[in-house]
């Protein structure tokens, strides 16, 4: 399995948030529902993306927008309108000029008759635990794939099953939400102008796609340059050149990212102990595995497990 089918892979939604909210303008939505990951997407009319901390990005009908949870937005008409409304988990038709007050099925906010009316759908992972850290680390702020990509299954599928109360209905909305995200981060990584992650576009190297196979696919090897250049059937200086060219870091530092991001996902989605999860990424005992974990995450192992503890 390469890197991108192993991320893609660990996707899974349960208990997933799926909302359509029909508004009329002027309407702003501030999103603050806690997950680590949202998608939205407009079955019809426009929309703005509108990030704290970065440029406003609009999204057309059929456009995806995914959103990681440790970026504060707002969702809007218009870059300029002020959110009158928090959208929480708990309490998702906040009343709010331009939002249409809940009726028939909670998970739709207002009547879809209107064709003058904006219709913004909504999905998002509840748990963190649930995503991959080298996921999450991997994400723009906000990732738009637009509407021509053909993303899989389509908005209108989505707010279908959204619109509907059938038996076992929940299922199909996670299946559904995995789906959209999959095939949303699917396009980003084949799209050779998109800012995927360089590891993500140097597998297709002849060189340093097959040592990323090798650091991916075994890594708790001692690896070293040297063994590492011989694999691949080239000198330790060209390895070491073309792999931090292309990737932006050398071999061994992005290995080492690589364990940690590892040992991020065992610390939070088992109860292995530390001196197991330290063994099976790649480092001696618990105390080495600290060590580096301190110094790339700024916390100890034991300490970055506890909130998943708490909310598991």
């Amino acid at each position: 399995m390469d890197a991108v089918s192993e991320l893609l892979a660990e996707v899974r939604a349960r208990g997933a948030v799926f909302r359509q909210a029909i508004m009329r303008p002027p309407w702003a939505l501030r999103m603050a529902s806690g997950a680590p990951l949202t998608l939205a997407t407009m079955l019809r009319g426009h929309a703005w993306i509108v990030p704290d901390e970065h440029e406003p990005v609009r999204i057309e009908a059929g456009d995806i927008a995914v959103v990681r949870g440790d970026v504060p937005h707002a969702v809007a008409d218009s870059p300029t309108s002020t959110p009158e409304a928090v959208v929480t988990s708990a309490d998702y038709c906040s009343s709010v000029e331009g939002v249409e007050q809940a009726s028939g099925l909670a998970r739709t906010c207002g009547e879809p008759a209107d064709e003058s009316a904006a219709v913004l759908l909504s999905g998002a992972f509840e748990r963190r635990g649930e995503l991959s850290e080298r996921l999450l680390q991997a994400l723009p702020p906000v990732l738009v794939v637009p509407a021509e990509e053909r993303p899989f299954p389509s908005p209108e599928q989505v707010a279908e099953e959204v619109a509907r109360d059938r038996p076992g209905q929940q299922l199909v909305l996670d299946r559904l939400l995995d789906l959209m995200l999959v095939s949303a981060l699917r396009s980003w990584f084949d799209n050779p102008n998109a800012d995927a992650p360089a590891w993500c576009r140097a597998l297709d190297d002849p060189v340093v796609g097959v040592a990323l196979r090798l650091l991916h696919d075994t890594p708790a090897h001692p690896w070293t340059v040297a063994e590492l250049a011989t694999k691949v059937g080239v000198s330790r200086a060209a390895l070491a050149r073309r792999f931090t060219a292309l990737i932006g870091e050398p071999p061994m530092a992005y290995l080492t990212n690589w364990r940690i991001a590892l040992a991020a996902d065992l610390l939070r989605k088992t109860d292995q102990t530390v001196d197991s999860i330290a063994r099976k990424v790649g480092y001696a005992n618990a105390f080495a595995l600290s060590v580096a974990f301190k110094r790339l995450r700024g916390t100890r192992p034991s300490d970055y497990r506890k909130p998943a503890q708490q909310t598991g």
